[in-house]
């Protein structure tokens, strides 16, 4: 495929085929990933690939019940580690650190740079994915089941197989309303409704279109797309849950440390 057929093809694919992916394109998705940008290449990421069935059945729980959890015959799990580098660094006698809030950031961008190097990778071969934020939500019960050791956090998922669909391309915000120039132009309120015109509509249609998604938005009172962002999809609660659970999890897998280091 094109590049820019690629880039600008994608779609989260929801719906798979009953098809195994070769290891020999597995590996060419992963080779991928790992060619991606590191800080300092220190590639502070692993990547767990799962296929077994029954563990993809335990998954699917944390990753808040959606189907293609079980339906792909892959996830792909992209963790920031330090974990690697902290026993290479104590084998040669160098300083053992990087159990800060700083190195967990750096090892989420390594990951998720990681990550997006392997989507491309995986739509160029025809296979098709679809992000999971539930990844980062629930890393805790994610982190158990995968078996991460300290100094290791779940940070993006997808799943990944042949596409046994092929949804419409889902809008973007135009180009003129994301990119600054020189410096940050705050937004005024008409370019605001500017900017958001399109998925105002366009957003709204996709929810009447669909007869569950339309009977919550009609159940819940919701009169406008920027109400069911807040009140239906991503509330404050959950947010505000899901930042503890976060939180928590990287002082227990030792992310957190203010002090010496150890």
């Amino acid at each position: 495929m094109e590049f820019n057929d690629v880039v600008h093809g994608h779609r989260s694919i929801r719906a798979y085929e009953d098809r195994e992916v070769s290891q020999e394109v597995l590996e060419r998705v992963l080779d991928a990933g790992i060619r991606a940008s590191s800080s300092g290449n220190m590639q502070s990421y692993s990547i767990v690939v799962t296929r077994d069935k029954a563990l993809r059945e335990k998954l699917y729980t944390p990753h808040m019940d959606q189907s293609m959890v079980l339906d792909a015959p892959v996830l792909l799990t992209f963790c920031a580690d330090f974990n690697r580098m902290r026993k290479w660094l104590e084998l040669n006698d160098a300083p053992v650190h990087f159990d800060n809030f700083m190195s967990f950031m750096i090892g989420a961008i390594d990951a998720t740079l990681a990550s997006q190097n392997c989507a491309l990778a995986a739509e160029n071969e025809g296979l098709g994915i679809c992000y999971m934020g539930s990844t980062l939500a629930n890393c805790d019960q994610i982190g158990e089941l995968l078996n991460l050791p300290p100094n290791v956090v779940p940070v993006v998922g997808y799943s990944l197989g042949y596409p046994a669909e092929s949804p419409a391309l889902r809008d973007r915000l135009p180009q003129q309303g994301l990119v600054h120039y020189e410096q940050y132009q705050d937004y005024s309120d008409e370019r605001i409704q500017e900017i958001y015109k399109d998925r105002n509509e366009k957003g709204w249609k996709r929810y009447m279109d669909v007869p569950h998604l339309k009977e919550m938005t009609e159940q819940l009172g919701l009169k406008n797309l920027a109400q069911i962002y807040t009140i239906a999809k991503y509330t404050k609660e959950s947010h505000l849950d899901f930042s503890q659970t976060v939180l928590n999890y990287l002082e227990k897998q030792n992310f957190m440390q203010n002090g010496e280091a150890k």
